[in-house]
């Protein structure tokens, strides 16, 4: 066996470890979200930034049906890894273990969505922001690998994907991201085609 059929073959079965009825439930959490016009977070450091983002892009854009709809009912969803000038601001004030926390303090709010990314499931900043979560009784979602660490332990959903190489685990979490957004887009496009919205978003 090569490189490359080593790396896909590991790669493939741990995914197969993964808990498929979770990915259902996180898909849910996001969709009531969506139904009550809940803020949706996503925190991440190094190449789980990257993820959060392109998750944030994929909620807020590619669970569209007609995109050039402005009455279209959407998904109130940011990033909060994307604002550099606040990030360098936050890491020199308070510190880089606040950087997200701080965040959520301005904006979070009861019934929101926190979504945070973290391989190692031990980065500071990113339990910081768990605990605000908790604080203002937000919903909390992980994305995990290796053994989960700290982040496993307080949190109301997660999925795991239990290896530590983290070029998979987040190989892993761009899928687990990518599968949940287009779980969701069908989800909402068959509520949309029942008539259960209007594109205002007033439920019927």
């Amino acid at each position: 066996m090569n490189f490359a059929e080593e790396y896909f073959f590991e790669l493939k079965k741990n995914l197969e470890k993964v808990d498929k009825k979770k990915i259902e439930e996180i898909a849910n959490v996001l969709i009531n979200a969506w139904k009550n016009d809940k803020q949706v977070f996503i925190v991440g450091n190094g190449g789980s930034a990257a993820t959060s983002s392109h998750m944030a892009c994929d909620l807020g854009k590619g669970t569209l049906k007609k995109i050039y709809d402005p009455r279209e009912k959407r998904f109130r969803v940011i990033s909060l890894t994307d604002n550099t000038p606040l990030l360098t601001a936050l890491s020199n004030d308070v510190g880089y273990e606040n950087v997200f926390a701080q965040q959520l303090y301005n904006q979070i709010q009861v019934g929101d969505v926190l979504i945070a990314i973290t391989g190692s499931g031990n980065s500071e900043n990113v339990i910081r922001a768990i605990k605000v979560a908790q604080e203002k009784k937000a919903i909390i979602i992980a994305f995990l690998g290796a053994n989960g660490g700290k982040v496993r332990e307080i949190v109301d959903y997660y999925l795991l994907y239990e290896e530590p190489h983290y070029g998979r685990i987040e190989d892993a979490h761009s899928i687990f991201s990518h599968l949940i957004c287009c779980w969701i887009r069908e989800k909402i496009n068959v509520l949309k085609s029942e008539g259960k919205f209007f594109k205002e978003g007033v439920e019927k």
